[in-house]
């Protein structure tokens, strides 16, 4: 049997590097306005989670928002799983929130893991705690009543997630990535195989052959249907090797992660290196990148961040708005003091997934690792974020933000705004005036906390300048603006 066909990164190293440069290049340059062009808004929500709409700000800041720890959702401590457990993947599917994640126990007196990996899916109806339905798929310890969905190579990493796409079989309405081995020029060597799935439990290999071979793999690999773009998108593990600094000096392999895209899930195109701006380089584990939900246009993530010398791991917070070029935050959004356990060999993880709970408009609920090599189980727990409250424009007393030229849609101006002071709004001409109706001293003053308020004013709501190109100036007092919507 022939050995599969190398993709593109076994092929000449600088002729793949070059091109990857391009192509993120490429990237960047569509994500932003030509200079002078004003951003359509269109209706789209905008977070303030960059610096895309801001022009000018004044004693105010962009601001990183950590999220509060709640309880623990899930122990697992079964038999067939144990203090290894990891890669958890979470996502909401109708009335249930679905989670998938490795199966494994590691013994510290024999130094050896106590069974093989398993992968395991547990669900909820109400994302707070998770059960483990009794499946009868796959025997473990002589019985089959436990909630283990795939056994085998794969199970180190395995990733689902549902897929939206319009043009999608229902049999493969659940796809994944995992990683396995193949033979490339008669060397074994990691990648990536797909997997489909009807009804997100019992599950299949698509085909024999990898669908990705560059990369190292052994971490959580994701990928999802990015309904904005028509096209799927993978992010995986990779090291990042060979680089020098303006001095020619080499500098540090990294841990690091790479991206893809694709038509049909198997052939994947455009792979690039995630770049970050002037970030420094540093090891990133697991990636968690998914397209935001409220604004599908924007790719958010968080990375595990890996201290080499301690072992130790802390997820940070990064957005995108093409899905290669990153803004990543360097304060850690969960730190290795948070409840408990958490400080010791690759103990706190992101999991991959952020849904929207029954009931819960205002919060976002995000799931940590802990307890990981300490115990019976390692555990997961539920934290939450403010509804888009990822970043704020920050206004510490009185301060303002000026936007770049925007052209609004055929709807008020709505903000995600936390105003303990005074806000107000003013709509101007590319010159600094304000327009007739819509200056400061016209706007309805806003105080208190709002998901989605209309700002108004004496001259109407900013629906009336559809179509025109304007600035916003918002003044702030004691304030944190998340998002606007337009």
């Amino acid at each position: 049997m022939n050995a599969p066909r190398p993709s593109a990164p076994a092929l000449d190293r600088r002729a793949f590097l070059t091109s990857a440069l391009a192509v993120s290049t490429a990237a960047l340059a569509a994500s932003r306005p030509s200079a002078g062009a004003a951003i359509a808004l269109t209706g789209r929500r905008e977070l303030f989670v960059d610096d895309f709409l801001i022009e000018r700000l004044a004693g105010a800041a962009l601001r990183l928002h950590p999220p509060e720890a709640r309880d623990v959702a899930i122990t697992c401590d079964a038999p067939w799983e144990g203090n290894t457990s990891a890669y958890y993947t979470v996502f909401q599917d109708g009335d249930l929130v679905r989670m998938y994640y490795r199966g494994s126990h590691h013994d510290a007196a024999t130094d050896r893991a106590t069974h093989p990996e398993f992968t395991c899916y547990a669900e909820s109806r109400d994302g707070l705690t998770f059960t483990k339905p009794k499946l009868g798929l796959f025997e473990h310890g002589g019985s089959k009543d436990n909630n283990i969905v795939w056994t085998g190579e794969g199970t180190h990493c395995f990733a689902p997630f549902r897929d939206p796409n319009p043009a999608c079989p229902p049999a493969a309405r659940y796809k994944a990535l995992a990683a396995g081995s193949t033979r490339i020029e008669g060397r074994k060597q990691s990648c990536l195989h797909a997997y489909h799935s009807a009804d997100g439990v019992r599950w299949a290999r698509t085909r024999p052959e990898p669908v990705l071979t560059a990369g190292a793999f052994d971490s959580q690999n994701i990928a999802f249907w990015d309904a904005e773009r028509g096209e799927y998108r993978a992010y995986w593990r990779w090291f990042d090797r060979d680089r020098t600094d303006a001095n020619g000096a080499k500098l540090e392999n990294v841990r690091a992660i790479r991206t893809a895209t694709s038509r049909d899930f198997l052939t994947w195109i455009n792979q690039a290196d995630l770049r970050y701006g002037d970030a420094p380089r540093e090891h990133l584990y697991t990636n968690a990148v998914m397209p935001y939900f409220r604004a599908p246009h924007l790719f958010i993530g968080f990375p595990t961040r890996y201290q080499a010398k301690t072992q130790q791991v802390e997820p940070v917070f990064m957005s995108s708005r093409d899905g290669v070029n990153f803004r990543r935050w360097p304060k850690e959004l969960i730190p290795i003091t948070a409840p408990k356990d958490r400080d010791g060999n690759r103990a706190n993880y992101m999991t991959r997934g952020l849904v929207q709970l029954p009931g819960r408009p205002r919060e976002l609920s995000v799931y940590a690792t802990e307890a990981y090599y300490t115990g019976t189980g390692s555990r997961v727990r539920r934290f939450t974020f403010r509804t888009d409250g990822f970043v704020s424009v920050n206004a510490a007393q009185a301060g303002s933000l000026l936007t770049k030229p925007l052209v609004p849609g055929r709807q008020p101006l709505l903000v995600n705004l936390v105003s303990r002071g005074v806000t107000r709004v003013e709509a101007q001409d590319l010159n600094g005036r304000p327009l007739p109706g819509f200056s400061l001293a016209d706007c309805a003053p806003l105080k208190g906390d709002f998901l989605d308020a209309a700002v108004a004013w004496q001259g109407g709501s900013l629906a009336k300048l559809a179509g025109q190109t304007v600035r916003l100036r918002f003044e702030l007092n004691d304030a944190d603006l998340f998002a606007l919507q337009a």
